[in-house]
Protein backbone atom coordinates (compact mmCIF):
# COMPACT_ATOMS: atom_id res chain seq x y z
CA UNK A 1 0.00 0.00 0.00
CA UNK A 2 1.50 3.76 -1.42
CA UNK A 3 0.87 5.36 2.40
CA UNK A 4 0.86 8.69 0.48
CA UNK A 5 3.61 10.11 2.97
CA UNK A 6 6.88 11.30 -0.07
CA UNK A 7 8.05 14.85 1.42
CA UNK A 8 5.74 15.00 4.75
CA UNK A 9 7.55 16.20 7.95
CA UNK A 10 7.27 14.35 11.06
CA UNK A 11 9.00 14.71 14.12
CA UNK A 12 9.50 11.14 16.49
CA UNK A 13 10.90 11.36 20.19
CA UNK A 14 13.01 8.78 21.84
CA UNK A 15 14.00 7.59 18.69
CA UNK A 16 17.81 6.43 18.84
CA UNK A 17 16.90 2.93 19.53
CA UNK A 18 13.94 0.40 20.34
CA UNK A 19 10.63 1.69 19.04
CA UNK A 20 11.42 4.84 18.36
CA UNK A 21 14.25 4.19 15.70
CA UNK A 22 11.68 1.37 14.04
CA UNK A 23 9.20 4.40 13.86
CA UNK A 24 11.54 6.60 12.52
CA UNK A 25 12.55 4.03 9.87
CA UNK A 26 9.48 3.31 8.93
CA UNK A 27 8.64 6.47 8.07
CA UNK A 28 11.83 7.50 6.20
CA UNK A 29 11.04 4.37 3.99
CA UNK A 30 7.54 5.91 3.12
CA UNK A 31 9.44 9.60 1.63
CA UNK A 32 9.27 11.15 5.13
CA UNK A 33 11.81 13.59 6.34
CA UNK A 34 12.35 13.25 10.41
CA UNK A 35 13.74 15.13 12.86
CA UNK A 36 14.32 12.48 16.41
CA UNK A 37 15.28 12.81 20.03
CA UNK A 38 16.71 10.77 22.40
CA UNK A 39 18.67 12.10 25.61
CA UNK A 40 22.11 10.32 24.72
CA UNK A 41 23.71 12.38 21.61
CA UNK A 42 26.01 9.60 20.40
CA UNK A 43 23.57 6.78 19.66
CA UNK A 44 20.93 9.31 18.31
CA UNK A 45 23.08 10.99 15.90
CA UNK A 46 24.21 6.80 14.85
CA UNK A 47 20.36 6.47 14.46
CA UNK A 48 19.84 9.32 12.27
CA UNK A 49 23.03 8.90 9.98
CA UNK A 50 22.05 5.12 9.87
CA UNK A 51 18.64 6.03 8.33
CA UNK A 52 19.35 9.12 6.40
CA UNK A 53 21.98 6.85 4.79
CA UNK A 54 19.16 4.06 3.87
CA UNK A 55 16.40 5.91 2.68
CA UNK A 56 18.21 9.03 1.41
CA UNK A 57 15.53 11.25 3.46
CA UNK A 58 16.80 14.21 5.68
CA UNK A 59 17.15 12.88 9.60
CA UNK A 60 17.97 15.24 11.93
CA UNK A 61 18.81 14.74 15.22
CA UNK A 62 18.62 16.77 18.40
CA UNK A 63 19.56 15.91 21.97
CA UNK A 64 16.90 16.71 24.21
CA UNK A 65 16.31 15.87 28.06
CA UNK A 66 12.20 15.82 27.56
CA UNK A 67 11.60 15.74 31.87
CA UNK A 68 12.91 19.43 31.01
CA UNK A 69 10.39 21.94 29.58
CA UNK A 70 13.23 24.01 28.00
CA UNK A 71 14.72 20.96 26.40
CA UNK A 72 11.23 20.22 25.03
CA UNK A 73 10.78 23.20 23.57
CA UNK A 74 14.26 23.79 22.04
CA UNK A 75 13.72 20.42 19.75
CA UNK A 76 10.29 20.98 18.50
CA UNK A 77 11.80 24.98 17.61
CA UNK A 78 15.00 23.24 16.33
CA UNK A 79 12.85 20.63 14.62
CA UNK A 80 10.25 23.00 13.16
CA UNK A 81 13.09 25.21 11.96
CA UNK A 82 15.16 22.46 10.24
CA UNK A 83 12.20 20.48 8.58
CA UNK A 84 10.01 23.79 7.76
CA UNK A 85 6.81 22.57 8.73
CA UNK A 86 5.57 19.32 10.99
CA UNK A 87 2.82 17.30 9.14
CA UNK A 88 3.20 14.47 12.40
CA UNK A 89 4.07 14.26 15.84
CA UNK A 90 4.79 11.04 17.28
CA UNK A 91 5.19 10.91 21.30
CA UNK A 92 6.93 7.85 21.69
CA UNK A 93 10.14 8.62 24.66
CA UNK A 94 9.80 7.32 28.29
CA UNK A 95 9.72 4.36 30.22
CA UNK A 96 8.37 4.26 33.63
CA UNK A 97 9.79 1.67 36.45
CA UNK A 98 7.92 -1.49 36.73
CA UNK A 99 7.09 -2.82 40.12
CA UNK A 100 4.32 -3.54 42.93
CA UNK A 101 3.87 -0.78 45.26
CA UNK A 102 6.24 -2.26 47.95
CA UNK A 103 9.27 -1.46 45.73
CA UNK A 104 8.74 1.77 44.14
CA UNK A 105 10.04 4.83 45.25
CA UNK A 106 8.55 8.28 45.15
CA UNK A 107 11.13 8.77 42.94
CA UNK A 108 9.84 6.23 40.92
CA UNK A 109 6.44 7.61 40.62
CA UNK A 110 7.84 10.83 39.90
CA UNK A 111 10.21 9.65 37.28
CA UNK A 112 7.19 7.97 36.17
CA UNK A 113 5.08 10.75 35.50
CA UNK A 114 7.57 13.31 34.08
CA UNK A 115 9.19 11.79 31.18
CA UNK A 116 6.21 9.27 29.85
CA UNK A 117 3.52 11.26 30.22
CA UNK A 118 5.21 15.30 30.68
CA UNK A 119 7.24 14.96 28.18
CA UNK A 120 4.32 14.20 26.04
CA UNK A 121 2.69 17.21 27.28
CA UNK A 122 5.58 19.49 26.43
CA UNK A 123 5.93 18.61 23.31
CA UNK A 124 2.34 18.87 22.78
CA UNK A 125 1.95 22.06 23.40
CA UNK A 126 4.92 23.34 21.14
CA UNK A 127 4.04 21.67 18.31
CA UNK A 128 -0.18 22.14 18.25
CA UNK A 129 0.52 25.93 17.38
CA UNK A 130 2.38 24.68 14.73
CA UNK A 131 0.16 22.90 13.51
CA UNK A 132 -2.94 25.06 14.12
CA UNK A 133 -1.00 27.61 11.95
CA UNK A 134 -0.32 25.20 9.30
CA UNK A 135 -4.28 24.54 9.21
CA UNK A 136 -3.46 20.47 9.46
CA UNK A 137 -1.88 18.00 11.71
CA UNK A 138 -1.28 14.46 12.88
CA UNK A 139 -0.58 13.59 16.74
CA UNK A 140 0.20 9.32 16.89
CA UNK A 141 0.74 9.50 20.96
CA UNK A 142 2.83 5.99 21.73
CA UNK A 143 1.58 4.90 25.30
CA UNK A 144 1.01 1.04 26.25
CA UNK A 145 -1.37 -1.21 27.14
CA UNK A 146 -1.01 -1.08 31.02
CA UNK A 147 -3.25 1.87 30.79
CA UNK A 148 -5.90 -0.24 29.58
CA UNK A 149 -4.73 -3.98 31.13
CA UNK A 150 -4.23 -3.31 34.73
CA UNK A 151 -1.12 -5.53 36.34
CA UNK A 152 0.04 -4.70 40.40
CA UNK A 153 3.17 -5.20 39.04
CA UNK A 154 3.38 -2.36 36.86
CA UNK A 155 1.51 0.27 38.58
CA UNK A 156 3.45 3.08 37.71
CA UNK A 157 3.65 2.75 33.98
CA UNK A 158 -0.27 2.27 34.41
CA UNK A 159 -0.73 5.52 36.05
CA UNK A 160 0.94 7.08 33.56
CA UNK A 161 -0.36 5.61 30.56
CA UNK A 162 -3.80 6.45 31.87
CA UNK A 163 -2.78 9.69 32.29
CA UNK A 164 -1.84 10.18 28.41
CA UNK A 165 -5.04 8.23 27.23
CA UNK A 166 -7.48 10.57 28.96
CA UNK A 167 -5.08 13.30 27.13
CA UNK A 168 -4.81 12.04 23.83
CA UNK A 169 -8.79 11.57 24.12
CA UNK A 170 -9.62 15.10 25.72
CA UNK A 171 -7.09 16.66 23.27
CA UNK A 172 -9.01 15.11 20.04
CA UNK A 173 -12.08 17.02 21.14
CA UNK A 174 -10.56 20.46 21.66
CA UNK A 175 -8.32 20.31 18.29
CA UNK A 176 -10.69 19.07 15.61
CA UNK A 177 -11.82 22.14 14.87
CA UNK A 178 -8.84 23.20 13.88
CA UNK A 179 -7.78 19.73 11.49
CA UNK A 180 -6.13 18.23 14.04
CA UNK A 181 -6.57 14.63 14.80
CA UNK A 182 -4.95 12.70 17.81
CA UNK A 183 -4.64 8.65 18.28
CA UNK A 184 -2.97 6.21 21.03
CA UNK A 185 -0.99 3.47 19.99
CA UNK A 186 -1.20 0.76 22.92
CA UNK A 187 1.76 -1.49 22.73
CA UNK A 188 1.73 -5.01 24.99
CA UNK A 189 5.40 -6.63 25.38
CA UNK A 190 7.95 -5.55 23.00
CA UNK A 191 11.25 -6.85 22.41
CA UNK A 192 13.47 -3.70 22.57
CA UNK A 193 16.50 -2.86 24.28
CA UNK A 194 14.50 -2.88 27.58
CA UNK A 195 13.14 -6.09 27.62
CA UNK A 196 16.01 -7.53 29.60
CA UNK A 197 15.42 -5.43 32.74
CA UNK A 198 11.82 -5.83 32.45
CA UNK A 199 11.98 -9.19 33.00
CA UNK A 200 14.52 -8.83 35.58
CA UNK A 201 12.07 -6.27 37.60
CA UNK A 202 9.41 -8.93 37.16
CA UNK A 203 11.21 -11.75 38.35
CA UNK A 204 12.20 -9.51 41.48
CA UNK A 205 8.71 -9.08 42.16
CA UNK A 206 7.03 -12.05 41.18
CA UNK A 207 9.32 -13.94 43.23
CA UNK A 208 10.40 -16.29 40.11
CA UNK A 209 13.40 -17.27 37.84
CA UNK A 210 14.59 -15.19 34.96
CA UNK A 211 13.55 -17.91 32.89
CA UNK A 212 10.18 -18.36 34.53
CA UNK A 213 9.40 -14.80 34.47
CA UNK A 214 10.80 -14.54 30.81
CA UNK A 215 7.94 -16.80 29.94
CA UNK A 216 5.04 -15.23 31.43
CA UNK A 217 4.27 -12.47 28.70
CA UNK A 218 4.52 -15.04 26.00
CA UNK A 219 1.91 -17.26 27.61
CA UNK A 220 -0.28 -14.36 28.18
CA UNK A 221 -0.57 -13.59 24.57
CA UNK A 222 -3.08 -16.09 22.60
CA UNK A 223 -0.10 -15.38 19.41
CA UNK A 224 2.77 -17.20 21.80
CA UNK A 225 5.34 -14.42 21.72
CA UNK A 226 5.98 -10.60 22.59
CA UNK A 227 5.50 -8.31 19.38
CA UNK A 228 9.15 -7.08 17.64
CA UNK A 229 9.49 -3.76 17.06
CA UNK A 230 8.87 -3.26 13.26
CA UNK A 231 5.43 -4.45 14.05
CA UNK A 232 4.79 -1.47 16.15
CA UNK A 233 6.15 0.77 13.57
CA UNK A 234 4.21 -0.32 10.92
CA UNK A 235 1.27 0.49 12.29
CA UNK A 236 2.17 3.74 13.38
CA UNK A 237 3.61 4.95 9.87
CA UNK A 238 -0.23 3.70 8.56
CA UNK A 239 -2.04 5.59 11.25
CA UNK A 240 0.47 8.79 10.73
CA UNK A 241 -0.39 8.93 6.72
CA UNK A 242 -3.43 10.80 5.90
CA UNK A 243 -5.23 7.64 5.11
CA UNK A 244 -5.66 7.27 8.71
CA UNK A 245 -6.59 10.71 9.78
CA UNK A 246 -10.40 10.50 10.48
CA UNK A 247 -9.33 7.68 12.98
CA UNK A 248 -9.20 9.98 15.87
CA UNK A 249 -9.67 10.53 19.42
CA UNK A 250 -9.68 6.26 20.12
CA UNK A 251 -6.94 4.16 21.18
CA UNK A 252 -5.56 0.65 19.38
CA UNK A 253 -4.19 -1.81 21.07
CA UNK A 254 -1.32 -3.96 19.54
CA UNK A 255 -0.35 -6.50 22.15
CA UNK A 256 -1.73 -9.81 20.24
CA UNK A 257 -4.14 -9.67 22.45
CA UNK A 258 -2.89 -10.27 25.78
CA UNK A 259 -4.48 -11.45 28.45
CA UNK A 260 -2.69 -10.36 31.83
CA UNK A 261 -4.54 -11.92 34.42
CA UNK A 262 -3.22 -15.32 32.83
CA UNK A 263 0.03 -14.00 34.03
CA UNK A 264 -0.62 -14.35 37.59
CA UNK A 265 -2.41 -17.75 37.09
CA UNK A 266 0.66 -18.68 35.21
CA UNK A 267 2.98 -18.03 38.12
CA UNK A 268 0.91 -19.16 40.85
CA UNK A 269 0.19 -22.75 39.37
Amino acid sequence: MDLAMTDKKAIVTGASEGIGKAIAWALAREGVDVAICARRKEPLEAAAAEIAKATGRKIIAITADLTKAADAENFIKQAHAALGRIDILVNNAGSAPGGVIEHLSEDDWASALQLKFMGYVRCMKHVLPIMRQQKKGRVVNLIGNDGVKVSYWEIAPGAANAAGQNLTKSLASQYGKHNISFVAVNPGPVRTERWTGLVKAMARDMKLSYEDADKLAPASIPLGRIAECDEVANLVAYLASDLAFFVNGTMIEIDGGQDKVLMDRIRDR
